[in-house]
């Protein structure tokens, strides 16, 4: 079957490791079951593992992609949630869970074989390629929101680096939750798109804004820490789910964490009910995914390049005929 794949780990030139071209079809093992692929979606996470990042060379060649809706092996419309082992099931009890292509092949090709526990019904509300940006950026930026932030309508949510997966699915979940969402860029029409999209206010980077909030959405790390610790009230929360400008801040701002009894959550992913909630609530709410290209698999270099130029605004969503 045709598919994407890390033939090669190559840390500075990640995109240098990426083939498309045939690979095996996967075989089903008990407990598991087939997916066909109708619609998958790119996240960076596909890029750190090209630089070997939760994968290893031992494991390679390997099928990239974590996000997928298609159809299953008694075609019912499915969608994939992409953590595996996170309870035992098709694994066992004593398997550490792991996102899809740390340790199983992924999602961009014809075919994906996954847990059956890991298959939840597709909404009828929502189209392929929808439903196939939700288990990853839109899943975290939910558990981001709505478990570890805890926020409630009315509060006041900061989100840094639109235009990224995450900080994207934040704006557009915080708005239709009843939030009041400020936004950051440092492309003047990323902040021009975020306001379109339901931010109150987008700033520069750094920017002073009108008042604290209540919690921040972190995924850009180094260069924005600083400014998201600053910018919370007292016993805020600051919720941090990526570091894609780097893991190691200028100034940890120890003495406001303190002083200010600042909480900081780290958040990775979501859990399989968590996914449940979120596409029932786009399904009832009319919230979509914001995409912002669709294209064929075998384009898929295309899709890789454009994210690792971070050109996006949105999702990238790679289809099979």
């Amino acid at each position: 079957m045709f598919a994407a794949y890390a033939a090669r780990i190559d840390r500075d030139q990640p995109l240098n490791g990426l083939e498309l071209g045939e690979r095996p079809a996967p075989e089903v093992k008990p407990g598991w079951t087939t997916v066909t692929v109708k619609a998958a979606s790119l996240n960076h996470h596909d890029l750190w593992s090209l630089r070997g990042v939760g994968l290893g060379e031992e494991a390679l060649p390997m099928i990239l992609g974590c996000d997928a809706a298609g159809i299953d092996a008694d075609g019912n419309e499915v969608v994939v949630h992409s953590v595996i082992g996170e309870t035992g099931h098709g694994v066992g009890p004593r398997e550490k869970r792991s996102i899809l292509t740390e340790k199983y092949q992924g999602t961009f090709a014809e075919q994906v074989t996954v847990p059956a526990w890991n298959v939840l019904p597709k909404p009828r509300e929502l189209s392929f390629a929808e439903a196939a940006c939700l288990p990853t950026a839109w899943l975290t930026a939910y558990r981001m929101l709505f478990t570890n932030a805890g926020v409630r309508p009315g509060d006041t949510v900061l989100v840094q680096g639109a235009g990224g997966g995450v900080a994207t699915a934040a704006i557009v979940l915080g708005k239709a939750a009843g939030l009041r969402v400020y936004a950051t860029s440092r492309d003047e029409a990323k902040r021009k798109r975020a306001v379109e999209l339901g931010a109150v206010e987008a700033f520069e980077p750094g920017a002073r804004l009108p008042q604290r909030v209540d919690a921040v959405i972190e995924t850009v790390g180094a260069a924005t820490w600083s400014h998201s610790v600053k910018s919370l009230r007292p016993g805020g929360t600051l919720v941090i789910s990526g570091a894609t400008s780097g893991p190691n801040p200028p100034s940890a701002e120890l003495n406001r964490i303190f002083f200010l009894e600042l909480k900081v959550v780290g958040s990775t992913m979501g859990s399989k009910d968590e996914l449940e909630d979120l596409l029932s609530f786009c399904a009832a709410t009319g919230v979509r995914p914001v995409i912002d290209e669709v294209l064929p698999l075998d384009r898929a270099r295309e899709g890789f390049e454009r994210m690792a130029g971070g050109e996006l605004f949105g999702k990238i969503v790679l289809t099979n005929s």
